[in-house]
């Protein structure tokens, strides 16, 4: 079964076990330090995968090439890793905030992490759909964790009720397609789909099944959940959404389109190109009006599910790379974002915009990471974000030759883009503008979150600057995609 190849996995569900073990030995004071260990047990885990150590990097395939290790899922996996630590890391300034309970989240984030991991490797509808539950699941418990919190358990019930959909929705989708063809196997699945590319239950599983991955996306006509839930999560849960558990929906949506059933994603194209328009003018339009900080993220991150999906909608090659780079620049942008959310904000009633007034005399650091992170999101030069967007874009033009309705979601784009400038850059003003209010509280800035900060700065200036390298990642991990 080789089943060596799923030790990150394994060192990660270990990992959490280790950390609840620890709780009901160590006193009281100990507890909250433990995310630290759990934040270094992640960062040695990344180091050992980049540099091949122990078999981290070994690819093949495990369970009857259910399960694989590949240059995509590696790619994810680090990924989610990167995520993983300064997710922790930031929970561990939140603790105070949860009243009890806090190892328990820890172990929560890691297992909600090996879920993402197995959804990278997922070469099987059953895998697939047993890594979504893994992380839906916790994700229902990560959301409504400040129980003393109306808004935090409303965000909780809300996400269950509409996750529960999804699953629903995803399970009849699967049993469709397993009734029709036999098969569960993505390699089976692509060898048979073109057969049953005009059978009406054979594309009714395939719809449900896209219909649970895009709830996982917040794309339209999923995304209604988004907002909410990122206003009223933890704020630590929030950036994982937003970073690890978009990424984990996407990784899937990439392996089932372009793997199980490449015939049907071919004739599917109008829908994809649509579906990504929708959501990115969603987004967009809804985050002109938000002052709170967290829900404007939240529209924000569905803006951004909609520029993901420019890159699946032009069903080539270069699209596919430009997803996976694009992946790696939102994710350490948005960590940005929410790490600053997180120092700022904690001592107020409410996540408005307002309470940023004036950061830049407060917390000069953090003023700049905040408005490099805004800069980037925008989509303006020389950061990341701008070339991810430059990138998706382009893969959607190159195929207007073919299709001439690429030039009207190209367009789409860029008008998504201009319309961001306004509430990104109204951010920024704030924080550079606008007085603080005379009681405005000092912010404290641990030196671990400084260092985590100007990681994810350096990253956003160095994709943006110098793309070469982390584009050829996004290559070779695409061409592990049978397409």
């Amino acid at each position: 079964m080789n089943v060596g190849l799923l030790t990150l996995e394994i060192a990660v569900v270990m990992l959490g076990v280790l950390l609840l073990l620890a709780d009901l030995w160590l006193p009281a004071g100990y507890r909250r330090p433990l995310g630290l260990a759990a934040a270094a047990g992640l960062g040695l885990l990344l180091v050992l995968s980049c540099t091949g150590a122990f078999g981290l990097a070994e690819t093949g395939t495990a369970f009857g090439g259910r399960f694989v290790q590949d240059a995509l899922s590696l790619f994810f996996k680090r990924l989610f890793l990167l995520t993983g630590v300064v997710v922790l890391l930031m929970a561990v300034e939140f603790a105070d905030r949860f009243r009890g309970g806090v190892t328990e989240y820890y172990s929560l984030v890691l297992f909600a992490l090996s879920g993402m991991m197995l959804a990278a490797s997922a070469q099987d509808l059953v895998l697939l759909f047993v890594a979504m539950e893994l992380m839906t699941v916790t994700f229902y418990v990560l959301t409504a964790y400040q129980r003393t919190r109306r808004v935090s358990v409303e965000a909780g019930v809300k996400y269950l009720i509409l996750g529960a959909l999804a699953s629903a929705f995803m399970v009849l989708g699967i049993a469709l397609v397993w009734g029709t063809t036999g098969r569960m196997h993505f390699a089976e699945l692509a060898m048979v789909s073109d057969g049953y590319a005009e059978h009406p239950l054979f594309v009714a599983g395939v719809v449900l099944i896209l219909a649970g991955l895009g709830f996982k996306l917040a794309a339209v006509p999923f995304q209604v959940w988004a907002p909410d839930v990122y206003e009223g999560a933890p704020t630590p849960t929030a950036a994982l959404l937003a970073a690890g558990s978009k990424a984990a929906g996407v990784v899937l949506l990439l392996r089932f389109l372009f793997t199980a059933v490449p015939e049907v994603t071919e004739r599917g194209a109008t829908l994809a190109m649509v579906v990504a328009g929708a959501t990115i003018l969603y987004g967009n339009l809804c985050a002109l009006p938000q002052r709170n900080l967290k829900r404007l993220l939240g529209y924000s991150s569905i803006a951004h599910a909609g520029y993901l999906l420019l890159g699946v909608a032009a069903l080539s090659r270069s699209g596919q790379s430009a997803v996976l780079f694009y992946l790696l620049a939102y994710a350490l942008t948005v960590l940005a974002a929410f790490l600053v959310v997180t120092l700022v904000l904690r001592h107020l009633a409410a996540e408005d915009v307002s309470g940023l007034a004036g950061l830049h005399e407060r917390a000069p650091f953090l003023a700049a990471t905040l408005t490099l992170a805004m800069v980037s999101l925008a989509g303006i030069p020389p950061l990341a974000g701008f070339f991810g967007k430059f990138l998706l874009i382009r893969s959607v033009v190159e195929q207007a030759a073919q299709q001439p309705a690429y030039w009207g979601l190209a367009a789409v784009a860029v008008v998504g883009v201009v319309i961001s400038l306004y509430y990104y850059l109204r951010v920024v003003r704030v924080l550079w503008w606008d007085r603080p209010a005379e009681n405005a509280a000092p912010v404290e800035l641990p030196q671990i979150l400084r260092f985590a900060a100007a990681v994810c700065v350096v990253g956003m200036l160095y994709l943006g600057l110098f793309p070469a390298r982390a584009l050829g990642w996004a290559e070779q991990a695409a061409r592990a995609l049978a397409y």
